[in-house]
């Protein structure tokens, strides 16, 4: 064989193993989503039509964009007003507990949780409107009445509760990349909006600082079970509810586009899967 063609056949030859062959093409994540009505995006539409009628789950969640984005293969089983314990236990009948969807092939599991445990987190919101709606806006009637309660709580009980949850995920998926998403920010600093947020001007800090306690728990329990905390402080930061729409991420009380309160909208829910995709490198 003439040694031009011998050079010629090897660098053919050379080239086509770099080409991947069927059997080698990346393999789909298998992606399960866990967690509360911010994880179930529980208000936006369109629901998901396989979701159970009480979880309240859009088909717009930050799941399912994410899963969208990089060709996972999703199983969103989040569920509105979840919380830990529903990781083990029934949340309603014919709603099995959220951890029997996970399983030792899965590769990624998402969630946001906590913020229904002992009704602390949406109990002190309702707490701190009637309150408000009562003064007016003047004032800060739910600090004066509830001190550090709901922070108490918060450390107590809904940290400890964190941490078994993340330990019970992990052990069910030990290979898995685990992710827990902290809550954007509902409220901005100061100020406020009492026309759409109905909580009086002295108890927005206050709330505020009650949901950094939150996202705080959160962070703190997947430092301990190795988890990767999702941070969405800083980039929900100007999209709390007193925001306009386009801008917010959270949708407020008054003069709303979701019929559930209080929650992410569909930008927010957007921004939530970027968020969770830079963090976790899935690019």
């Amino acid at each position: 064989m003439p040694r031009r063609l011998f050079a010629s056949l090897a660098t053919a030859i050379a080239a086509l193993a770099l080409v991947p062959t069927p059997a080698a093409a990346q393999v789909p994540l298998r992606y399960v989503a866990l967690g509360d009505s911010y994880s179930a995006a529980s208000g936006v539409l369109p629901p998901d039509p396989t979701a159970p009628l009480l979880c309240l789950r859009s088909n717009r969640n930050y799941p399912h964009v994410l899963a969208a984005r990089t060709g996972a293969d999703l199983v969103d089983v989040s569920c509105g007003a979840a919380e830990t314990r529903h990781f083990t236990t029934a949340q309603y009948p014919g709603v099995r507990p959220q951890l029997d969807a996970v399983g030792a092939d899965t590769d990624l599991v998402t969630m946001t949780i906590g913020g229904n445990d002992s009704g602390v987190f949406i109990g002190a919101i309702l707490a701190c409107g009637s309150a408000g709606i009562l003064t007016l806006g003047f004032g800060s009637p739910c600090r004066d009445l509830y001190g550090s309660r709901f922070t108490d709580t918060i450390r107590t009980t809904t940290y400890p509760a964190l941490v078994t949850a993340l330990r019970a995920t992990r052990a069910k998926a030990p290979q898995a990349r685990v992710a827990i998403l902290g809550y954007p920010w509902i409220l901005p600093p100061t100020g406020g909006c009492f026309t759409r947020m109905p909580i009086a001007t002295g108890d927005v800090p206050y709330l505020r600082s009650l949901q950094a306690t939150l996202n705080d728990a959160v962070q703190r329990a997947a430092a301990v079970t190795g988890a990767t905390y999702v941070d969405m402080a800083a980039v929900s930061e100007g999209h709390d509810a007193c925001r306009p729409l386009g801008v917010r991420w959270i949708e407020p009380v008054l003069h709303t586009t979701n019929p559930v309160v209080v929650h992410p909208n569909a930008l927010g829910e957007a921004n939530m899967a970027t968020q969770t995709i830079a963090v976790l490198g899935l690019g």
